[in-house]
């Protein structure tokens, strides 16, 4: 009877959290697409970060070396999203800030490595952008915003 009642508990453990309340919810943006649409606007590189949450190979982005003033937006819908006013050299490999523009950034949590780290979408369209770290400068905001290049295009302030 004992045997019995240990696996109706482990039954019940494994069973009892795939109620719907325990279902992801399906975010909606105010830029969506099928993916279709998305893989014709956006290059293989593009689409692998922004649509399937990739990432691009460290030290491959050429938004690394810019340091001249302006806006880096989301390659898929153009909202701005990083100054390079709040842009440093983290040593990673992939364009670093300590801060994004504020309202068009949207944050969850990933656990695809076996831990949690906070991942970064556009507020705009879901694109994946990156992940948001607490090992940024400290005499700023002690953030730093790794994010891919592939899910950027930079604006110069001059234009």
């Amino acid at each position: 009877m004992k045997k019995i009642f240990i696996l109706m508990a482990f039954a019940a453990l494994f069973t009892s959290c795939k109620g719907s309340a325990q279902e992801a919810k399906k975010e909606t943006f105010e830029v969506t697409k099928t993916d279709a649409e998305w893989k014709a606007q956006l290059t293989q590189e593009q689409y692998y970060v922004l649509r399937q949450a990739g990432t691009e190979r460290p030290g491959s982005s050429p938004l690394n070396y810019i340091k001249e003033a302006g806006t880096f937006h989301c390659a898929a819908c153009d909202t701005p999203l990083f100054k390079t006013a709040h842009k440093f050299d983290s040593g990673t490999g992939w364009p670093s800030f300590d801060r994004g523009i504020e309202g068009n950034i949207a944050y969850s949590t990933d656990r695809n490595l076996g831990y949690t780290r906070t991942e970064e979408h556009c507020a705009t369209c879901g694109g994946h952008l990156g992940h948001v770290f607490n090992d940024g400068p400290k005499a700023t905001t002690g953030k730093r915003h790794c994010i891919n290049g592939d899910a950027l295009v930079f604006v110069p302030s001059s234009k």
